[in-house]
């Protein structure tokens, strides 16, 4: 499966006081999350809020507006 990393915006490391793209780091995992419907698992490096998963099918495919102009399928 494909990885996705999550760590700081702000280096390429897990450490957000070394900013830009430093050398000779050490990238500390805290978190590893398996996303089985997106496909991929989420290495979490440093301490990441991260969102919530989302399911294979959007909501949206439950929506639908009816020849009268009514929106149906909203939860």
């Amino acid at each position: 499966m494909p990885v996705c990393i999550a760590k700081t915006q702000s280096s390429l490391s897990a450490n957000p006081k070394l900013m830009g793209a430093p050398s000779g780091f050490t990238m500390t995992v805290t978190d590893v999350h398996l996303s089985a419907g997106a496909g991929f698992i989420v290495v979490i490096a440093g301490n990441m809020l991260r969102m919530p998963g989302l399911g294979k099918a959007p909501q949206a495919f439950q929506m639908d507006v009816t020849g009268e102009g009514e929106i149906v399928g909203l939860q």
